[in-house]
């Protein structure tokens, strides 16, 4: 399988992601440079975390009008698999591959902390292998990570399935005191209604080796495998 991932002016997470997927994971990892209006025959699409061009206006806004993003639309478009982690998902939201947005964070204060995650759906290309119900200890780091949409939507979400992660303990029980940034829901990533497209914000890549004390986020990559 061939994976790529993509960079903007301001991505930092972009090498990890690049190690995950061709080093521990053993795919072929590729960049994808934001001026690219090719995809390189890839399989899957990865967007990365960071500060796609600093983050001005807002997170996302002006990375969902680079060309390589007109190449990621229609890929998507297709079924086929892309994700986007924290910037990402960000992106994912500006760009209108996923509903809602990820405003301020309750608190107002940049976080960078473990949590942890519940599995709520194993339909998508990136949960497959993760098992349904399972808890991952995930990191986060994001100032704009409170998930965001209206009462329609959000019943919309919750009826059809398509919340993947929710911030919960260490039981798996979902409340406000495990939510870190104030989304509604205690929601942590959601996915389109094809199902083929994933934003979550917290970090798998940062926890997918034994070298980093924890495996928990190769689940998400394992699951790659099974598409």
């Amino acid at each position: 399988m061939k994976v790529g991932v993509v960079v903007f002016p301001g991505s930092n997470c972009d090498h990890d992601l690049y190690h995950v997927v061709g080093k521990i994971m053993g795919f072929e990892a590729v960049y994808l440079w934001h001026k690219d209006a090719d995809l390189k025959g890839c399989d899957a699409v990865v967007i990365p975390g960071g500060f796609s061009y600093g983050d001005y206006l807002r997170c996302g806004a002006i990375a969902k009008f680079s060309p390589v993003m007109q190449e990621v639309q229609r890929f998507a478009q297709e079924g086929r698999p892309l994700l986007g982690i924290c910037n990402g998902f960000q992106i994912l939201t500006e760009a209108g591959l996923l509903p809602g947005a990820l405003i301020r964070n309750r608190s107002l204060k940049f976080l960078c902390d473990y949590t942890n995650i519940r599995v709520d759906s194993v339909e998508t290309p990136f949960t497959r292998k993760a098992g349904k119900g399972a808890v991952l200890k995930i990191p986060i780091a994001h100032g704009e990570g409170n998930y965001f949409i209206d009462a329609e939507g959000l019943k919309k979400l919750e009826g059809e399935g398509q919340v993947v992660f929710r911030y919960v303990d260490a039981q798996g029980e979902a409340s406000e005191a495990v939510n870190p940034n104030g989304s509604l829901n205690n929601i942590a990533g959601v996915c389109n209604a094809r199902r083929n497209v994933v934003g979550l914000m917290p970090h798998p890549e940062r926890v997918s080796e034994a070298l980093l004390g924890c495996e928990d986020g190769k689940r998400i990559f394992e699951s790659l495998l099974a598409s």
